[in-house]
């Protein structure tokens, strides 16, 4: 049974969303952070990049104290406003490709994620989640919503397309062409509604945001024992997520670029690729698999096929039969040495909405040796390994949509 809740989210007046929404501050150049810092006073990298203002790197418990005093400034400036009423928030984008995403931002429970009913498929790195978790305490808030996922429902989905028809709270378009969204829903009976229907779902599962929603846990575990007089409905007992139907969730496959062949000649390392796989050289037509257990590889110059010799594979559990980690066992692992894939800075990853192109310019630039790409994870398979209580290997997926940091933010 999945319990959210509606909140008070802080939110940019609606003159000046389209400037103080920003995408994560990793996915940002250099040059791109620099010229949004410099001309857009109101950009939210203002508030998670404090450093700016003193022309310096700041990190650790002095960036964290900054972030909480710029927040504050944008809040004593109005440039941003709390509700007074708490809200669910009918949240759509339309990408530049005409792909349209409908979902819902509401708070999702803590003791949801502690007892599995919202359920996960990868796994977290304890010194991200600690570091997180220190970052949250001391700014207390969240800008960024987790992104979680259920199952299709005919009457959210009617309550959704009755509010779309009424104006929006917010419309903005984004230098990406993306275009959002965002409808405040106050009245109680929708509410109450809504959160019947979720109240019915046996589980829930995390699309995106894995190390956001374990440290919200581990900051309400915190909190909740140092807080004598805790009832639970504290708000940090909650994070701020994005709900949306599994039908408009769109995974992505990450392809690998490995830096070089273990000390192999190309041809040593065809031939052990051989024992694993049916090899067909391509050439330099692009290559891109279609079916699982099938990989495209570019290698000096040349396309590949690799079709996985199923007679000398085993697949034991549902994360045996996922690609990310059958090329993992058969040819990162055994042949090309690569041993921890989170840390090995041997590898690097590629999602796959580029084309396949840029697999090949890495490749042929000299700073890769090889690329591998795969076809993308299907919602059954992320949702039967969370069900196993199995974790994928990281990167194994890149889902859509992105949402924009500072358009609803929970405070705690």
């Amino acid at each position: 049974m999945a319990k959210i809740i509606p909140f008070k989210a802080v939110r940019p007046t609606r003159d000046k969303v389209s400037l103080v929404a920003s995408r994560s501050y990793q996915t940002y150049t250099q040059a791109e952070r620099e010229a949004r810092l410099d001309y857009n006073p109101f950009s939210f990298l203002h508030i998670v990049n404090p450093g700016y203002k003193y022309a310096r790197e700041i990190t650790g418990e002095e960036r964290y104290a900054l972030v909480k005093n710029r927040y504050s400034e944008f809040k004593e400036d109005c440039v941003f406003v709390q509700d007074e009423t708490p809200s669910f928030y009918i949240y759509k984008i339309v990408d530049r490709e005409q792909q349209v995403f409908h979902g819902i931002v509401a708070a999702a429970s803590a003791e949801d994620y502690e007892k599995d009913v919202i359920k996960k498929h990868e796994d977290t790195i304890e010194y991200r989640e600690n570091i997180f978790k220190a970052y949250l305490k001391t700014v207390g808030f969240n800008a960024e919503p987790v992104l979680l996922t259920y199952p299709d429902n005919n009457t959210i989905a009617s309550i959704i397309k009755t509010i779309e028809k009424e104006r929006a709270e917010f419309e903005f378009t984004t230098t990406y062409r993306d275009t959002h969204y965002l409808w405040k829903v106050e009245d109680d009976s929708i509410i109450k509604t809504i959160q019947q229907e979720f109240e019915k779902m046996k589980t829930i599962y995390i699309a995106d945001g894995h190390h956001r929603s374990s440290s919200s846990c581990l900051l309400s575990q915190d909190l909740k024992q140092n807080n004598p007089n805790h009832k639970g409905s504290e708000p940090y007992n909650y994070f701020m997520s994005f709900f949306i139907p599994e039908s408009e969730l769109r995974i992505h496959e990450f392809n690998r670029l490995i830096k070089d062949l273990n000390g192999l000649s190309k041809e040593e390392f065809l031939i052990q690729l051989d024992a694993a796989f049916r090899i067909e050289n391509r050439g330099k037509i692009p290559y891109k698999p279609s079916k699982k257990h099938h990989f495209s590889m570019y290698l000096d110059g040349d396309f590949y096929s690799l079709y996985l010799r199923k007679t000398n594979y085993t697949f034991e559990n549902s994360l045996d039969a996922l690609d990310a980690q059958l090329l993992y066992k058969t040819v990162l692992q055994p042949i090309l040495g690569i041993n921890d894939l989170r840390n090995d800075n041997r590898i690097m990853y590629l999602n796959g909405k580029k084309d396949t192109v840029n697999l090949k310019s890495s490749v042929d630039s000299g700073e890769f040796a090889v690329g591998f790409g795969m076809v993308p994870v299907t919602i059954q398979e992320m949702k039967q390994i969370a069900d196993d209580g199995l974790k994928m290997p990281p990167k194994s997926t890149y889902i859509e949509p992105k949402l924009r940091s500072g358009v609803t933010i929970y405070e705690f």
